[in-house]
């Protein structure tokens, strides 16, 4: 039997700065997991997907991210996403250094 469809965004990497970016619910991309569209219904997530890997000029690594409902947005539900949002790891800069 397949598994259930959970609620995911779509992510990916900015082509010219690296940040991590999602897609929002009128197509554009935020660096704001807050602000990103979570789609609920399989068959629309992957014609979503799908347009979004074609902006291969913006983004990068296009891909569905699980995702949990949270009190503020979505919510990371694995540690790589949770990770990836906080920014790169090589030392404190942008969103890290104001956590």
């Amino acid at each position: 039997m397949p598994k259930a469809f959970t609620p995911k965004v779509i992510t990916a990497n900015a082509l010219l700065e690296g940040d991590v970016i999602y897609l929002t619910a009128d197509d554009q991309w935020t660096r704001r997991l807050d602000e990103a569209e979570v789609l609920t219904d399989e068959a629309h997530a992957q014609i979503k997907l799908l347009d979004a890997s074609a902006r291969n000029q913006e983004a990068v690594g296009v891909y569905l991210a699980d995702m949990a409902p949270g009190q503020n947005g979505p919510e990371p539900r694995h540690f790589r996403e949770a990770f990836r949002r906080t920014g790169p790891s090589n030392y404190f800069h942008g969103k890290q250094a104001t956590s």
